[in-house]
């Protein structure tokens, strides 16, 4: 793991030192070493810069930038099959130097060109510059594990694995684009390929970036896509051997994401993910699978006791910490230097204290997210189940009376009701309901914290809706299920732009390598052709995953529900944090920009404070952009 960063020139202005100041800007990301490659042509500029955190083959001689027959690399992330491509390309007379899965990435990318990178099972944020055919090459993993950056404007193509590395170029503008601040506070994240400054990219995930260096143009190409897999028939085997053949894909792709020359631990947090990659690498090993996990004093958000006894009854090395409440605070100040840009999860902060608490014992720490999306997890693949046939199943004519109606009755003038917490949000979001039932709709509904109405009347300017792949509509209609379309939705964006992100921030800011074992292609590739009813089982969320961990984990211990990995948000702005809302979310802060109608924060604040709890997310999410704001341009 390792960050990166460079630049191609084309008005001949860079140097050298500036690739070492981007390299430099991201040490956290590389504390064991850092190097750089500058090349001067006739008509651009390269400059490539690497911080790098060893994990395989920790000799110097594997240090990047790697350079190979014309071909110059750096790299971000882990090919996890390197040996075995190692020993086919030696079978075709390559000659290798190191033991490192970099030097594997410059011979097959040499001997096959883009059909290598089928060949590579991991996780990775690649620049390879190609002297011979004047070439910048930028290549991101399947589901978008390692974060690729990038801004061209003015001759200047930046790159780098996060902003701060882009933002120490001279040439970087920081010019923010209001559609991505609204995108921003619908969502809690910035949806890809967009990012909060303008002429500014996410390369989106299972995608190439080709740039001409005598042309100058840039072209992108889409190498694998979710939907080639959820667009087949569904396979044709009985339930109890999908669940076979799922436990036996998973245990290949778990023990891969074990390759280290380094220390590697689980973060453990009790629930059916983690546990499953738990149990199925200690089932493995004659050796104790080292595990974390962080308590809180919150009773209701606290899984460290649950995953504590799971840890017993595995037999790993169980490691867990509780923070105070001030521990966490400590962190919110520093969420927008983390992640560069707007992040509203909260989780986050979780998620960086265990990074830490993982760091003092191990180097790589495996993170089992993406089971929900894979495995159809979430509470919102629930509702769609229960009750999206029921709202389809009224007739439109009553449907859309019923929805006018409550248009013409505020939430807040009916009694009782009023007082009631998430009352007005539920109100809302079944009135759209009512209008359109869809699975898209429903999505929605859930997925955003500001509405397009409430968006409109919060800026000051008219909002241009962003095209994000929210919106897609790949799934054929010959394939097409509810569950399916969610499934596929959520792996293209809340896990890629809000999952990912956190946890690729918050294991980097501890200079910790975090692997995602769920996110082999061989899993999602396999998962997404099993009838959704494996799945979602009458009634019974991930259904496949519960019945491997049952035989590991008794049901009664297992089966609770599901508490996230989250932190008292609400309390504390009622509390600890009250005086930082006050004071961001107040008149002069918001003058800073100009972004907000002042009168609508106002009362997104006051409601808030006099007892609409529900809005806590809306508030949160504006705090998170004053806080980001002051942080990246106050300067």
């Amino acid at each position: 793991m390792c960050g990166i960063a460079g630049f191609i020139d084309f008005s001949l202005a860079s140097s050298a030192e500036l690739a070492r100041k981007m390299a430099s800007s991201i040490p956290h990301r590389g504390p064991n070493g850092q190097g750089e490659y500058f090349l001067e042509a006739s008509n651009y500029q390269v400059g490539m810069g690497h911080r790098r955190l060893s994990i395989i083959d920790l000799s110097s001689s594997a240090n990047q930038p790697m350079h190979y027959d014309g071909l110059h690399l750096i790299f971000n992330g882990e090919i996890y099959n390197y040996s075995e491509i190692r020993d086919r390309l030696i079978k075709l007379g390559h000659q290798f130097t190191t033991h490192s899965d970099t030097e594997v990435i410059l011979h097959s990318w040499r001997q096959w060109g883009p059909d290598a990178i089928n060949q590579w099972r991991g996780m990775f944020a690649i620049a390879l510059f190609d002297e011979k055919n004047n070439e910048l090459i930028a290549i991101r993993d399947r589901a978008g594990v390692k974060p690729f950056n990038y801004f061209f404007k003015n001759g200047v193509f930046l790159f780098g694995s996060e902003f701060k590395a882009l933002t120490a170029h001279p040439a970087f503008e920081k010019d923010i684009n209001p559609d991505v601040v609204a995108s921003f506070l619908q969502f809690g994240y910035v949806p890809s390929p967009h990012c909060i400054f303008r002429y500014t990219y996410k390369l989106p995930a299972g995608h190439i970036l080709k740039l001409d260096l005598i042309k100058q143009e840039i072209k992108l190409s889409q190498y694998w896509n979710v939907y080639d897999y959820y667009n087949r028939p569904k396979l044709s085997i009985t339930l109890p051997d999908a669940i076979r053949e799922t436990e036996k894909i998973l245990e290949e792709s778990f023990q891969y994401r074990m390759v280290a020359d380094v220390p590697v631990g689980v973060f453990l947090s009790g629930g059916y993910d983690s546990t499953c990659v738990t149990a199925l690498l200690q089932k493995n090993s004659s050796e104790k699978i080292k595990t974390f996990t962080i308590g809180t004093t919150d009773n209701r958000l606290d899984e460290a006791p649950f995953a504590r006894d799971i840890a017993a009854r595995l037999g790993t090395e169980h490691t867990e910490y509780y923070c105070t409440a001030r521990e966490a605070l400590d962190i919110i100040p520093d969420l927008p230097y983390y992640y560069d840009e707007p992040f509203a999860d909260s989780s986050a902060i979780p998620t960086i204290l265990v990074s830490r608490l993982a760091r003092k014992k191990v180097t790589v720490a495996l993170s089992a997210d993406a089971g929900d999306e894979v495995f159809a997890g979430y509470n919102r693949y629930d509702y769609i189940s229960r009750f999206g046939n029921k709202l389809q199943a009224i007739p439109k004519p009553l449907r859309k009376m019923t929805a006018t109606a409550m248009g013409k009755v505020s939430s807040e003038s009916i009694p009782w009701l009023r007082n009631t917490r998430n009352f007005h949000s539920r109100y809302d979001k079944l009135k759209n309901l009512l209008n359109d039932p869809s699975p898209s709709e429903l999505l929605k509904n859930i997925s955003q914290v500001f509405a397009t109405k409430e968006i409109n009347a919060l800026f000051k300017k008219e909002i241009t809706p962003l095209h994000t792949l929210h919106d897609s509509c790949e799934l054929k209609a010959d394939y097409y299920d509810a569950l399916s379309f969610m499934m596929a939705i959520d792996y293209q964006t809340y896990m890629l732009d809000d999952i990912l992100q956190k946890v690729d921030r918050a294991t980097m800011s501890a200079s910790l390598e975090g692997r995602e074992p769920f996110l082999d292609q061989h899993i999602i590739e396999w998962v997404a052709q099993l009838p959704s009813n494996y799945k979602y089982h009458k009634g019974e969320k991930k259904y496949i995953i519960r019945q491997i961990v049952h035989q590991y984990i008794p049901k009664e211990i297992m089966d609770r529900p599901k508490m996230g990995f989250g932190i008292p948000v609400e309390s504390w702005m009622n509390n600890e944090l009250k005086e930082l809302v006050m004071e961001y979310l107040g008149e002069y802060a918001l003058q800073a920009h100009g972004f907000f109608n002042e009168v609508e924060v106002k009362k997104v604040v006051q409601d808030f404070y006099r007892g609409r709890k529900e809005k806590y997310l809306k508030v949160w999410h504006l705090l998170m952009f004053q806080l980001w704001y002051k942080k990246w341009m106050s300067s």
